[in-house]
């Protein structure tokens, strides 16, 4: 059996962006590694959320390992940096904040956990964190150099396949259902084109398990989100892939749907 780490950025990110994989690979018998950079101190969240005395940050946690439950996953490690905020708040100048962290030492950090772990994959990010966000543009750069100093031979970046968004956007305006400007704007930078992604893992399979771990993150995901609010067809249609490129290793199996890589593992 294999260990398969995911490097994250903040609570949440691991159900929304690969969720289905994690599920299904500690489905298959393979031990799923979670380590998650910062607490999400910075994510916004309905007024009435917290308790007296009760921080995001303590939420957050919980919601964390509720959903790391849900999804299978054998180690959760939390790497303790503060949440840097979107690009261009003021979070980003904390130097304490994860998006100003040293990269070698963070990375150091992270390749321990894969020595310790003897990780036959890792995952992280693409290059501009999947949407830009500081926080994941820095996972990106530390979870490359770990995998480097680890000696980690199989690396993938998670990312959206933007034309496969694109075509789910023209098929809602076809419908008639109105589409937001705002995330029609948000695929010029969102995730990658498709032409590059060479790994799509079908987890149609696991759709239930990743709904369930998103559902963990209430305070982030309410069930009147765009994410959840989805008739339970249309979720497993618009999630029911989870998308990579392998930039490190040798290419496994391909699918006969589309002749990409249907897993993570060769």
């Amino acid at each position: 059996m294999a260990t398969v780490a995911f490097l994250h950025a903040h609570p949440d990110d691991e159900a929304i962006v690969t969720g289905g994989t994690m599920a299904s690979l500690a489905a298959g018998g393979h031990r799923v590694v979670l380590l998650t950079a910062t607490g999400g101190e910075l994510g916004e969240f309905p007024p009435d959320l917290l308790v007296p005395g009760e921080t995001l940050a303590v939420r957050r946690a919980a919601e964390l390992d509720a959903a790391a439950a849900v999804l299978g996953v054998a180690r959760l490690e939390r790497l303790g940096y503060l949440d840097s905020g979107m690009a261009g708040t003021p979070g980003n100048s904390d130097p304490d904040c994860f998006a100003r962290a040293d990269t070698e030492a963070a990375a150091t950090r992270v390749a321990a956990v894969l020595g310790e772990e003897r990780a036959d994959v890792v995952v992280v990010y693409d290059e501009h964190g999947n949407y830009g966000h500081p926080d994941h543009v820095k996972a990106h750069e530390v979870g490359m150099r770990a995998a480097e100093l680890a000696g980690t031979e199989r690396v993938y970046l998670m990312t959206h396949n933007r034309d496969f968004l694109r075509s789910l956007l023209s098929l809602a305006a076809d419908l008639g259902i109105h589409v937001d400007e705002d995330r029609l704007a948000m695929l010029d930078v969102l995730g990658e084109p498709e032409r590059r992604i060479t790994t799509r893992v079908d987890v149609t399979g696991y759709i239930g398990a990743k709904a369930a771990a998103m559902r963990a993150h209430a305070s982030q995901i309410g069930e009147t989100a765009f994410y959840l609010s989805l008739p339970d067809d249309v979720f497993a249609m618009v999630w029911g892939s989870e998308w990579y490129i392998r930039v490190r290793g040798t290419p496994g199996p391909v699918s006969e749907d589309d002749g990409r890589e249907a897993s993570l593992l060769a």
